[in-house]
């Protein structure tokens, strides 16, 4: 895959920033401003696809109440902890 030259217009403190950590990194700003624009546009991915999961499993209709998700919520890191709660909740059709 080609790189190819592409241009950017960064506030000043952001330029600074970013030679900075470039300088101590002893790397190019570009290799850092690709890096940190890859990691974001991952990020991004990886929330649609989280997002798209979430409401794939919604549309089936089942749900855990709120209450069910802070009584397990309640018991993390205690020596009381329990598994994840199941759906207790089911839409009904209207």
């Amino acid at each position: 895959m080609a790189a190819l030259p592409y241009s950017i217009r960064l506030y000043d403190e952001l330029r600074q920033s970013l030679e900075r950590e470039a300088e101590i990194e002893d790397r190019p700003p570009a290799q850092l401003a690709v890096r940190a624009i890859r990691l974001m546009l991952e990020a991004k991915t990886a929330k649609r696809t989280a997002i798209r999961a979430a409401l794939e499993r919604a549309d089936q209709g089942k749900f855990i109440s709120a209450e069910a998700m802070n009584d397990w919520i309640d018991t993390w890191d205690t020596k009381d902890e329990v598994s994840a709660p199941r759906a207790d909740i089911a839409r009904t059709s209207v």
